[in-house]
């Protein structure tokens, strides 16, 4: 998996709609399947394409457009927080928005929610710079370590990127 840098401080999976929308070819299909004549004759089907990284995501799972809008935008922000790593410098303390999350070690977020794609970019992109030290990570983070592994495991993804950099390191796996 190619995982691009950015220089920016801001991780695109936290960019506002708005800005992430400027950053996308957006194109609406239609597509079969369940829900009907309305399904098969309108476009209700996204796709984005984010141009600064290349990262495509189609959503087509509702009946009406303005859910699959939603729906690809989640996805998108959830594969930006995967697949794109900013460089935070070591001291940089977490985000405001990361703090706010946290309580006595533990980091309050449900994956469903607007905020976990840039949680998870925040954990993956501080796990990055201090190569992949999980115990290490946590302890910055503010949380334990038990604690960002629960987060990682929220998406298989995360944990199998996590587990890959650790492997050609030298690393345990994190189970």
């Amino acid at each position: 998996m190619n995982t691009p840098h950015q220089s920016a401080s801001v991780h695109p999976a936290r960019l506002s709609p708005e800005e992430l929308w400027g950053q996308c070819e957006v194109e609406f299909l239609r597509r079969s399947g369940p829900g009907g004549q309305h399904r098969n004759k309108v476009e209700t089907a996204v796709r984005l394409r984010h141009r600064p990284s290349g990262i495509v995501v189609q959503a087509a799972r509702w009946r009406h457009q303005a859910q699959n809008r939603r729906e690809a935008l989640r996805l998108l922000r959830l594969q930006l927080a995967l697949q794109v790593r900013t460089s935070p410098p070591l001291t940089q303390p977490p985000s405001p928005l990361w703090k706010n999350r946290c309580r006595q070690g533990k980091l309050l977020i449900n994956p469903n929610h607007e905020d976990f794609p840039a949680l998870l970019a925040e954990a993956l992109d501080h796990l990055a710079v201090r190569d992949w030290d999980v115990a290490g990570t946590a302890k910055h983070l503010g949380i334990t370590t038990s604690q960002l592994v629960k987060l990682l495991k929220h998406e298989p993804q995360a944990l199998a990127l996590v587990n890959r950099e650790r492997k050609s390191r030298g690393l345990g796996p994190l189970k």
